[in-house]
Order: structure tokens, then C-alpha cells, then sequence
């Protein structure tokens, strides 16, 4: 397109998302308005991507990462001839594909899931890496953010992991508009402040009048021919532009114009222009993948003496997954040979991502990588995925498969101490919606559900434990997701201790206690805590009348929750015991840490004496 076609190009996407809001009745038409050049150059002249194929491999990536705008991603879907006006105009009506923040769960352009912002470029990052290092491709990455979401932390460990990577394949475009929600951003139009922290991350930077379409043109080309540094485009822009009334102006984030039809006359009108997006090149081919039969590492039970950490059992199992899987990745924040993933970067050097210490990025780069159809496992401590803890949501609502591995969980890690110790994990992880967790303990048990978990959809949990454990299952065991092992059971039962983990091995020891004194007690190892094995808890109640769940985690949303919730469906809802961490941890030896907690063996044998005596009483 020429000079004048790009601008009317520009009009066209302003007006379109005037009028997507305004049959709406809500959204953010002037967040889209003032990057609808930036958009139109964009689409006509520099993204190559075929809307026939969206999984081609050679396609460019465009990532919306102020997804608020959607109503100009849509409005430019139009103009590439990928939706229709009348389903523009269904913009935000129940069971339309056009949300009002975009999902690749509804299209198939979509890259991932934005409105929450600050994670578009570390998502960009991700799916960077996966064409530089990976699918060794020439697709480029584009990236649209807003000013505001600048000041999230997050897009600064993007920021430095693109430079750091050299993630030449990387542009992002900053929409410099000046206003937020309620009111300036920080640096207002300062591009040179914006320029200054880019720099200092080693990206090569472009200021550019972001409504100059030949500017903004040029500036784009600048990207493609930058080398071994990711490109800044920094668009200085006016929310609203085209449109007195709302140009530049405080109060009008969110809403749709004041006067619909008169904005739409002001911009010139509906027009029906089409541009016609490049292609990509047919002869630019995935890295090829090869995939094989896995060999799992295998223990023989009872051996070592000493046991197995299922840390370790986690890193050795994940290097053999990848000697068998050419599509599986791994990432780690920089704990890597405490989390035992160094055994997979020693093997599979080429599919292993160091994140340092930065695990939103972690877990963003995990779901970008996914996005192109690897198989990622990104691990770090348990405690530390809180920090990621949004952009885990975030995975859940664009649908994507990764797995998230949690070492050194619960007081049992020792003398560390309580900022060390995962204790919410297993709650944050069973809310994510269709999450999988899974809490192994032992070796074998551990390498299976390593491999099982590259199979499963959603997001997937798997929390290790730091200590080393006795081998309790032979190689052959079997452990599908949803089960869980039933080890020890007799007709005389009167209660069953539900554990999972660590506190299996406690719970073992307590019933062995308890059986010596002539009370029979019922032991299930609880691995897959969601989903969680229904009819075996429900039997057990039935059968034993009374559960008592150990958990090495705090009591809310944890093991016991999730026994609790097998009962929640009308059904009567057994007695119940529960035995969890309850009070702040010090520093201790892990054995001292679980008899404070009330979790060891010694512990959960007293709490089934006196279950047994209350029983008794008339």
C-alpha cells in the first residue's frame, strides 16, 4: 500500500473499533485508536502470515500484549479478510469468538491469552526462543504493549532475557499514548526514558511519531535488518486520535465513545478496505523432531538403603523423557542442581532454557515455547511460583500445556526455614482451572508421573521433595493420573490415614505403630491429588468410618480439601481428621520439623489412638 492507503488503512481499523464497542456497549476503543497505524503498517507491510494455515511454521508471531485493545486486533482480523463485519459486530455478546480480551481458546490467530498486562513479551520471549535456538526458522516475533504495562516488572525480565538471548527475531512496539486507566503514565510521552532502559537491557531502539505511517514503515524495516539485538519500537501516539472529543483525553479509558456516530464521521466513515498480508516462505522448514521409546529410570524396591529424593528421581526421569522426545524442553530459575533439571541440561544441552531468577519469565517462556508445540517442563522451588503465580492463570486461559515442577516443598526441606518452604503450593495449583497435581513419594512413583505428564493437556503440577526417601514400589508400578495406591487394608481397619508425598512414609510408619497395639489402620498414598481418586476414598470411608489426611502443607487447600471435595456431592461426608502445618516453621532438621508440625510418624499414631479411644466413648 501507499502513503495514502496505509492512512486510510489506519482510519478503517479506528473506525471498526468504534463501532465493535459501541455495538458492545463497552470496551476500549481509544487504547485501539491510537495504535491502529502502528497495526496498519504493520499488517500490510511486515507481517507474513497466512490465516488459512495459522500453524504453518514459517508464519510471523503477533502478540497483543495490551489485550484491552482487542477491538483493533479484531478490526484488523477484518481487514485481513479472517472474520467478516457481522461478526465484528458480535464483539463481546455471549458465545461470540470476539472476547473482550482475546483467547486462542476462541482463535486460532491468537497467540496467547493477554489482558493481563506486562505478559504479552514474556510470552514474545518464549515463542522467540523456540524460533531462534529450536525450530531455527526466520519468523519474527512482534509484539504490541502499551505504555502503562511498562511499568510491570515482569516485561523487564522479558526486557533482559531478549537481550541477553540476542533474540534478534524479537521486535517489540511500545504504543506510547501518554494515558493509562486513571490517568498520565509515569513518563507520559518521554520516548527517551522508555529508549534509556531498553539500551541499558541491550536492545536496539526507534523512536518514531507512531501516526507517521512512512515513519512507522521505516522503522519496522530498521527491525527486520537489526542483528544480534531485539528491536524497540517506541511509538510516540494519542489515545483517541481522529476524534476531538475523546483525543488525548483523561476519563475515557474503557468506555465506548460518547457519540458513536458522529466519531465514525469524524474518522471518514465505515470503509471496507482489504490488505492482503504476506505469506510466508514455503521453503523455511521446522527444525526436524524426532520422538522414540522412553526408558525411565528404574529402582528396584527397597534400594538404595538410603533412598531416593524424588528430586532426583524427577531430573533423571525428565533427561531420559528427552532422549526419548525431541519435543521436549526444559527450563529452570537458576536452582537447577537443587531442582536436579541439570540433569537434563547435561544430556540435552540444545532444549534447555536457563530463566535465572526471574520465574514469571520462567513460566512465560515455558507457555510461549508451548505455543509452538514443545513440551515443557519448567521447574523451581514450590515457594517460589507464587511470584509467577498470574502468568500460571494466565496459561490456564489460553489453554496451554506445560508442566510445573515444584521442589523442595513443606517443612520437611529442614533448617532452610519457612521462606524456603513451599506450603501453598498444592492449594494455588489445584485452583487453577483443569490443573493436574500430582505429589510423588518415591523414585519410581516419580518417573512415571514424569512421563505421564507429557501426555495430559492443561497445566500440570508435579511437587518433589528435597530428602531422601525409601523406594516403596517396584519399576513395574504402575500410577495413572487419578489413582492412588492402596498399601495397607484388612477387614478390621478403623480408620484410614490419607498422605501423600513425604507424610506417606509417616503415615506408614505410625500404622506399623498402631497395628503392634492392635489397631488396624488403613494407608492410601494420595498421589494424584487432583484429579483425586474418588472411589477409593469413598470405599475407605465406608469401610473404615473415619480419614485422616497428613499433609506437609498448610491446611487450607491442600490434601485434606481435596479428600473433603470427593464427598461434596450429596454424599455423607465421613469423619474426618485432619493433620497439616498449622503454624509458622523456624529453622529445625526435617525430622524436628515434621514432629513440630504434628505430621510425623509419632504424631499421626497419637492423633489414631485417641480418634480410636473418642470412638469408644458412650
Amino acid at each position: 500500500m501507499n502513503t495514502g492507503e496505509l492512512e486510510e488503512l489506519g482510519q478503517q481499523l479506528r473506525v471498526d473499533s468504534v463501532r465493535a464497542a459501541a455495538a458492545a456497549g463497552s470496551g476500549h476503543p481509544t487504547s485501539s485508536m491510537s495504535a491502529a497505524d502502528l497495526v496498519a503498517v504493520l499488517f500490510a507491510h511486515h507481517l507474513r502470515y497466512d490465516f488459512d494455515r495459522p500453524a504453518h511454521p514459517g508464519n510471523d508471531r503477533f502478540v497483543l500484549s495490551k489485550g484491552h485493545a482487542s477491538p483493533l486486533l479484531y478490526a484488523a482480523y477484518k481487514a485481513a479478510g479472517a472474520l467478516d463485519d457481522e461478526e465484528l459486530l458480535t464483539f463481546r455478546e455471549l458465545g461470540s469468538r470476539l472476547e473482550g480480551h482475546p483467547t486462542p481458546q476462541r482463535l486460532p490467530w491468537v497467540e496467547t491469552a493477554t489482558g493481563s498486562l506486562g505478559q504479552g513479551l514474556p510470552v514474545g520471549v518464549g515463542i522467540a526462543l523456540a524460533g531462534k535456538r529450536l525450530d531455527r526458522t526466520d519468523y519474527r516475533v512482534w509484539v504490541l504493549c502499551g505504555d502503562s504495562e511498562l511499568a510491570e516488572g515482569s516485561v523487564w525480565e522479558a526486557a533482559e532475557h531478549a537481550g541477553h538471548e540476542h533474540l534478534d527475531n524479537l521486535v517489540v512496539i511500545v504504543d506510547v499514548n501518554r494515558l493509562g486507566q486513571r490517568g498520565p503514565t509515569r513518563h507520559g510521552h518521554d520516548l527517551d526514558a522508555y529508549a534509556r532502559r531498553f539500551q541499558a537491557f541491550g536492545w536496539h531502539t526507534v523512536e518514531v511519531n507512531g501516526h507517521d505511517v512512512d515513519a512507522v514503515d521505516r522503522a519496522y524495516g530498521e527491525a527486520v535488518s537489526t542483528k544480534g539485538q531485539p528491536t524497540a519500537i517506541l511509538a510516540r501516539t494519542l489515545k483517541g486520535r481522529g476524534v476531538e472529543a475523546v483525543q488525548d483525553r483523561e476519563g475515557l479509558h474503557g468506555k465506548p465513545l460518547p457519540d458513536a456516530e458522529e466519531a465514525i464521521a469524524e474518522l471518514g466513515g465505515p470503509r471496507d478496505l482489504r490488505v492482503q498480508v504476506h505469506e510466508p516462505s514455503d521453503t523455511r522448514m521446522l527444525h526436524s523432531v524426532t520422538t522414540g521409546s522412553v526408558d525411565l529410570p528404574r529402582w528396584e524396591k527397597g534400594d538404595p538403603e538410603e533412598g531416593v529424593a524424588t528430586r532426583d528421581a524427577y531430573g533423571r526421569a525428565l533427561a531420559a523423557l528427552g532422549t526419548g522426545r525431541g519435543d521436549v524442553v526444559a527450563l529452570d530459575g537458576e536452582v537447577s542442581d537443587s531442582t536436579r533439571a541439570e540433569f537434563f541440561a547435561k544430556e540435552h544441552p540444545d532444549r534447555y532454557f536457563e530463566c535465572y531468577i526471574a520465574e514469571q519469565q520462567l513460566v512465560a517462556a515455558a507457555v510461549g515455547l508451548a505455543s509452538r508445540g514443545y513440551v515443557p517442563y519448567a521447574s523451581t522451588f514450590a515457594a517460589f511460583l507464587t511470584r509467577a503465580y498470574d502468568f500460571v492463570r494466565m496459561a490456564s486461559v489460553s489453554g496451554s500445556g506445560i508442566n510445573l515442577v515444584g521442589s523442595h516443598a513443606g517443612v520437611s526441606i529442614g533448617q532452610d526455614g519457612p521462606s524456603q518452604m513451599g506450603l501453598e503450593d498444592l492449594a494455588m495449583m489445584r485452583a487453577v482451572h483443569g490443573s493436574t497435581v500430582l505429589y510423588p513419594c518415591d523414585a519410581n512413583q516419580t518417573a512415571r508421573l514424569v512421563g505421564e505428564m507429557a501426555g495430559l493437556e492443561g497445566i500440570r503440577y508435579l511437587r518433589t521433595s528435597r530428602n531422601k526417601s525409601p523406594v516403596i514400589y517396584g519399576p513395574d508400578e504402575e500410577f495413572p493420573v487419578g489413582g492412588s495406591k492402596v498399601l495397607r487394608s484388612s477387614d478390621r481397619d478403623r480408620m484410614t490415614f490419607v498422605a501423600a508425598g513425604v507424610t506417606v512414609h509417616e503415615a506408614l510408619a505410625a500404622a506399623d505403630a498402631l497395628e503392634r497395639e492392635g489397631i488396624a489402620v488403613r494407608v492410601i498414598d494420595l498421589y494424584s491429588v487432583k484429579p483425586v481418586d474418588r472411589v477409593t476414598l469413598r470405599r475407605a470411608a465406608e469401610e473404615t468410618g473415619c480419614l485422616v489426611t497428613v499433609e506437609d502443607h498448610h491446611p487450607e487447600g491442600g490434601l485434606g480439601d481435596a479428600v473433603l471435595e470427593a464427598f461434596l456431592d450429596g454424599r455423607p461426608v465421613p469423619r474426618l481428621a485432619r493433620l497439616a502445618v498449622r503454624t509458622m516453621p523456624g529453622s529445625a532438621s526435617p525430622a524436628e520439623q515434621l514432629h513440630a508440625a504434628g505430621i510425623d510418624a509419632e504424631s499421626i499414631a497419637a492423633a489414631g489412638r485417641l480418634l480410636v479411644e473418642e470412638a469408644v466413648v458412650p
